[in-house]
């Protein structure tokens, strides 16, 4: 198995680190949070990301709109946030109302306090391998497969799934050329009938489709890596795109329950203490 758990903690022990030297030098790092309506798991991520925030010692202003908030509204709290020199990092909790265009509002972002790293300007610095905030799933997987000594250089990796979220900008990182990369990467998705002939070839598959069960041990070659990234909820209920079958012949995999998740926590406060540091001139150090 390899549980995220103890991955996120040693990624946040360095992130307490880098917090307490910007505050030593009287800077506290700032992450600023809005959440529009009141869905329980959005609220429930917020409650998670403040309190961890208080933990790490950062400031951590928060702006609650109403579910009946117009999209001029959100605007003007991300240029609040966007105003402010407290505030290194910020985020809209997704999913938003229907009323409201997501992508539209994170375009307002500036893209350095853009923690997510969703915003097109970010999205482009990774794929031309420029420094910036790395959007927290992708950064959090590749994290997992270094701290369990996944080799991954010149291997053969299949993502299934195609996502702006995840299975693109996922492409992008593990194909750079670096230590924990440099991979041969494979993007097929739903739209591709004969999607499990990749995923039976490749030493590492991450599923990252969002449809419940999609990955069968059939489809998995026996020893391969299994990463589960997709998810679905049903209510309360998560639904992985992983199913339980896979075990059986996989090599490494991530569990249904604490896999990427906690990584993808730990990068959105890794990518925010990096925000503060360049914004004090810094070298944020990856």
């Amino acid at each position: 198995m390899m549980p995220g758990g103890p991955v996120a903690d040693a990624v946040l022990a360095d992130v307490a680190r880098r917090v307490a030297a910007l505050k030593e030098g009287g800077r506290t790092p700032g992450l600023g949070t809005i959440l529009v309506g009141d869905d329980d798991a959005s609220s429930g991520y917020i409650r998670m990301k403040q309190a961890k925030a208080a933990e790490l010692q950062m400031f951590s202003p928060h702006v609650h709109l109403p579910a009946e908030a117009t999209q001029s509204e959100v605007v003007a709290a991300i240029r609040r946030f966007n105003e402010d020199p407290a505030v290194h990092a910020m985020l809209v909790q997704h999913p938003v109302p229907p009323q409201i265009d997501y992508e539209s509002a994170l375009v307002e972002m500036d893209p350095d306090k853009d923690v997510d790293g969703l915003h097109p300007v970010n999205m482009g610095r990774l794929a031309l391998s420029l420094p910036g905030p790395v959007p927290c799933t992708p950064a959090g997987i590749e994290a997992l497969l270094a701290y369990y000594e996944i080799p991954v250089s010149g291997r053969h990796v299949v993502i299934l799934g195609r996502g702006a979220t995840l299975g693109r900008p996922l492409a992008l990182l593990l194909s750079q050329k670096r230590p924990t990369a440099n991979a041969a990467v494979t993007v097929v998705h739903t739209g591709v009938p004969n999607w499990a002939e990749h995923t039976c070839r490749a030493d590492v598959v991450v599923a990252a489709a969002g449809v419940p069960g999609i990955l069968h041990r059939e489809h998995v070659r026996p020893g391969a890596v299994v990463v589960g990234g997709g998810v679905r909820y049903e209510g309360r209920k998560l639904l992985p795109d992983v199913d339980e079958s896979v075990a059986e012949v996989a090599g490494w995999i991530t569990p249904r329950l604490g896999g990427v998740g906690p990584t993808t926590i730990a990068m959105l406060f890794r990518n925010a203490v990096e925000a503060a540091e360049r914004a004090v001139g810094l070298k944020a150090e990856g």
